[in-house]
């Protein structure tokens, strides 16, 4: 076996440095041809972690070392480029854990693993809910250019999709009820986190999860989410932080007080964000001369400064930017509980939280409402 580690990417909780335990995962795979060469990719301590072996006869091998469950990706490579294809998505955990399958690795079976097993048993639960999603997935990737730049279109479709996409919060929320010592409850949980419908629901139902699950680094990083979720909530004074600009001088939240501001989390990597940033130059070039400002906080990562500024020029954000470069770990990021981006929050001249998550119009919605009364 080949094994090679890289920094972690993506938005993926962070897995402490503690004790590991050991797991094989054993497979035997009937479609596999000889010399067929399958990749096991997952993340622990903070590192995406890639392996490889060489299938025999089907049958192929990985062991390793791990603290806490991890989601993890089995798959082969094809074409000349090395397009990841017949791919098995599950979780890895300390245990011998077992792939079966008669033809290919997507429609393989995992054993020996409780983690898998209770996986398995919300997908039963959930399987309605997601071929409807995945059948508008599908009808997504069929749209034409045109019709992905229609916004009215567009807005219609997100409807359709937001719609199916609330039928699973009840089947969330009755599945960690009725399991606390699942790591699937956790991940559930995580999910429904960051939902101000069903914070509270989640909070509650993460506080009844047994200790073993609540102690993984996962449990710990919802926990401290939480906490960060009370303090950044609307009416609640913002948080204060210094971080340092373009010019590496810092800058403090507080120096903006007497000004509406935006606190807006983005990042030069963020499709999405870069697709609201116009929305926001609109509202900033409107607003700036009635007291509104804008203080954009980049999730950039570790030596990509270059890629953050030239963002910031293409994008015409005239306003101005910190970050600390750390990805995912940017100090001010995890201070207001961010685990995706785009996000904001609006801050009055007293530096109450007044709104949070205005997209698109909405922000220039309530700019209007609030400075567009005063100018009269």
């Amino acid at each position: 076996m080949k094994k090679t580690s890289t920094l972690l990417i993506g938005a993926l909780l962070p897995f402490t440095l503690l004790a590991q335990q050991p797991f094989s995962l054993k497979g035997d795979v009937k479609g596999l041809l000889p010399g067929d060469k399958i990749f096991l990719s997952y993340n622990a301590d903070g590192k995406s972690i890639l392996d490889s072996a060489i299938a025999e006869k089907g049958i192929f091998t990985f062991t390793g070392k791990i603290k806490d469950p991890a989601r993890s990706a089995l798959y082969k490579k094809s074409g000349t480029k090395g397009t990841r294809s017949d791919a098995l998505s599950f979780y890895i955990e300390p245990a011998n854990i077992k792939i079966t399958s008669a033809d290919s690795l997507k429609h393989a079976a995992v054993s020996g693993s409780l983690v898998n097993a209770d996986n398995s048993k919300l997908k039963a639960s959930s399987k309605t809910i997601q071929d409807e999603l995945n059948a508008l997935n599908e009808e997504y990737s069929k749209f034409t250019p045109e019709q992905k730049n229609d916004k009215a279109f567009i807005e219609s479709f997100s409807g359709r999709y937001d719609k199916a996409s609330e039928g699973l919060t009840p089947v969330y929320l009755d599945f960690a009820s009725k399991n606390p010592s699942s790591y699937i409850s956790l991940v559930v949980l995580s999910q429904l986190a960051s939902d101000d419908k069903v914070q509270s629901d989640a909070e509650q139902l993460y506080n009844k999860l047994s200790p073993k699950v609540r102690e993984t680094s996962t449990g710990k990083s919802i926990a401290g989410f939480f906490e960060a979720a009370k303090k950044t909530k609307i009416g609640q004074q913002a948080l204060d932080f210094t971080q340092n600009d373009v010019n590496d001088k810092p800058v403090k939240l507080s120096d903006f007080k007497g000004k509406y501001v935006l606190v807006d989390f983005w990042a030069s990597w963020c499709g999405p964000c870069r697709r609201e940033n116009p929305n926001v130059v609109v509202a900033y070039n409107k607003y700036k001369d009635k007291g509104f400002t804008v203080l954009g906080v980049s999730l950039d990562q570790p030596g990509k400064k270059e890629a953050w500024l030239k963002a910031i020029e293409d994008d015409k954000l005239t306003w101005t930017h910190v970050s600390d470069l750390k990805f995912w770990d940017n100090a001010v990021a995890k201070l207001y509980g961010i685990r995706s981006i785009p996000a904001n929050f609006l801050i009055d001249p007293t530096g109450k939280i007044i709104a949070k998550g205005l997209r698109e119009e909405d922000l220039q919605k309530k700019l209007a409402e609030i400075l567009d009364s005063k100018s009269k």
